[in-house]
């Protein structure tokens, strides 16, 4: 798989759920329209990292969706995921091409056009920018204003998808950054109805 739309992107939180809710809330929310799902665990062993992934990769797979794996390159070959999203402390993208080949999806995080650039030159299928405004899933982040989420966007031509406390109440300060999509975590993986908040975001994204 190397085609995929990045209009509405999940990544998860299981914070606070047991293993039904989450594969549940993850369900409702592909329904509702997210395009693609990253599966993003901080604090589990490999044993439940894999376990977790085969479980949503049965989703994803059903609704023909791509699962990306946050940072953990061997849980993404293990289970036969679609991609792996890497930070810049991880393996250098072009390492981890060599490794995978080139029909897998490799996503990278970038703070700045620099970032970006080099993040395409070695071989990314898509960006991460953000965070773009403040969020409680992740610890010491730096704020990307808008501006240069824009500026990331004229610089090339992967796909870029903002990321970073993006919700329906704010979705609209990203008009004109011309982005291919958001991420969202707490808007969906929070909400009590995952589907109809999947809805209304994707229908925001259009507008962008």
């Amino acid at each position: 798989m190397k085609s995929f739309d990045t209009s509405l992107y999940l990544v998860t939180d299981r914070s606070g759920m047991g293993d039904c809710e989450f594969e549940s809330k993850i369900r409702s929310a592909v329904e509702g329209g997210c395009t693609m799902v990253q599966l993003r665990e901080k604090n589990i062993n490999s044993y439940l990292m894999y376990q977790r992934a085969l479980s949503i990769k049965k989703i994803t797979d059903e609704y023909h969706i791509p699962l990306i794996i946050n940072d953990r390159l061997d849980i993404m070959l293990a289970v036969g995921a679609d991609g792996v999203h890497l930070g810049q402390q991880d393996i250098p993208v072009k390492i981890v091409r060599r490794l995978i080949g080139k029909d897998k999806i490799i996503g990278v995080s970038a703070h700045c056009p620099e970032e970006a650039e080099k993040a395409e030159r070695d071989g990314a299928d898509y960006l991460g920018v953000g965070a773009i405004f403040p969020t409680t899933t992740k610890k010491d982040i730096i704020i990307t204003p808008v501006d240069v989420l824009r500026k990331i966007k004229e610089t090339v031509s992967v796909p870029v998808v903002a990321i970073g406390g993006i919700n329906q109440n704010n979705i609209n300060t990203l008009k004109g950054s011309h982005v291919d999509g958001v991420a969202v975590i707490s808007a969906i993986m929070k909400s009590k109805d995952p589907k109809s908040s999947a809805v209304a975001l994707k229908a925001s994204v259009f507008l962008l």
